[in-house]
């Protein structure tokens, strides 16, 4: 059995997956609130105590865990919560030799050669170059990068914090935004629009007089208020911060496929893009993609595709955990 976990700054899901012939399947999953812990061992021990049941006597063969954060010597500080996440405590906590610790987004990457044709959504076909390198980024609750290089056997993933890199302006309107949150921030990152807390941030910049009941409550998140009447097209300023968050986030997405020449292609992921799915695929995205200058037809003829299946890191980790045991 191998033990999996997507670590995020929001939840925490944990499973239990069983191996025959290679492949994965899960038998025990639990989702946890990061919020409610004071650490991750904590949570590794609670879900330790409700998967008992589900264990065979062979125990645990390998652990694998995605992290929204950089791993260094098989640690991670997490970037948005106050965790360190070590391997060798881990291995005390579990008694379990084998302990992969990767980025989040370097699972999300591992997971895409075991996902079926309909846990994608094609946004640009595109015409993919066999082995091309591959770019990856996926907004939630931060926004996370990465890139895939074939190694001649198999795509390996390269991590990347360039979520944290600095806001670029595309247009007048981008430019003036980031005016407004440089007087918030004295370092405005991609990662502060395009996440969660991004809607929010835009909808004040639109029309800092409109409110909504979210706004009031210092414990909500006011994203899903905002992106559901967006989606509605309940509230004008709503439909607005929708379409610019978007238009911003295939810009980056555009900016990264040209960083990394992703001719292989490009994957959307996250929990964000799959909530607001209907407004990813109705063309804006694709069309702030490749403005690009020149490099318009370059960028046209790259796949991107939207990655359906939120369980995706913690398919990618529970894979990875399985090949260090192979190796």
């Amino acid at each position: 059995m191998i033990l999996a976990g997507d670590v995020g700054g929001t939840k925490c899901n944990l499973a239990l997956f069983s191996e025959s012939g290679g492949k994965l399947t899960p038998v025990f999953r639990q989702r946890f609130a990061s919020k409610d812990f004071a650490q991750f061992d904590l949570i590794v021990k609670e879900f330790s105590r409700q998967a008992a049941p589900h264990l065979s006597s062979n125990g645990i063969l390998a652990a694998g865990f995605g992290v929204a954060g950089p791993v260094l010597n098989n640690r991670v500080r997490a970037t948005n919560l106050p965790w360190i996440v070590d391997a060798d405590s881990l291995t005390r906590e579990l008694h379990v030799p084998q302990i992969v610790l990767l980025n989040d987004l370097g699972a999300t990457g591992h997971s895409i050669e075991h996902l079926l044709p309909e846990e994608f959504c094609v946004l640009n076909p595109g015409k993919p170059e066999p082995a091309g390198t591959r770019a990856l980024l996926a907004a939630g609750t931060g926004l996370g990068q990465s890139f895939l290089v074939w190694d001649g056997k198999r795509y390996r993933v390269a991590p990347s914090e360039g979520g944290h890199a600095d806001f670029a302006p595309h247009t007048e309107q981008q430019i003036e935004l980031l005016r407004f949150m440089r007087r918030r921030h004295p370092h405005v990152s991609w990662e502060l629009i395009l996440s969660g807390r991004g809607f929010r941030t835009i909808h004040e910049f639109l029309a800092p007089d409109v409110k909504h009941p979210s706004f009031d409550d210092p414990d909500a998140d006011p994203a899903p208020e905002i992106t559901s009447r967006g989606l509605a097209k309940s509230c004008r300023v709503c439909v607005d911060t929708l379409d610019l968050w978007t238009d911003i986030y295939g810009s980056e997405a555009g900016n990264l496929a040209l960083k990394v020449l992703a001719l292989g292609g490009v994957y959307v992921a996250g929990g964000i893009a799959v909530k607001i799915l209907e407004k990813i695929r109705d063309g804006a995205f694709f069309r702030a993609f490749k403005d690009k200058g020149n490099f318009e037809g370059l960028l046209s003829n790259i796949p991107v595709t939207v990655v359906l299946n939120e369980s995706a890191p913690l398919l990618g980790a529970a894979y990875e955990a399985l090949a260090a045991v192979r190796s």
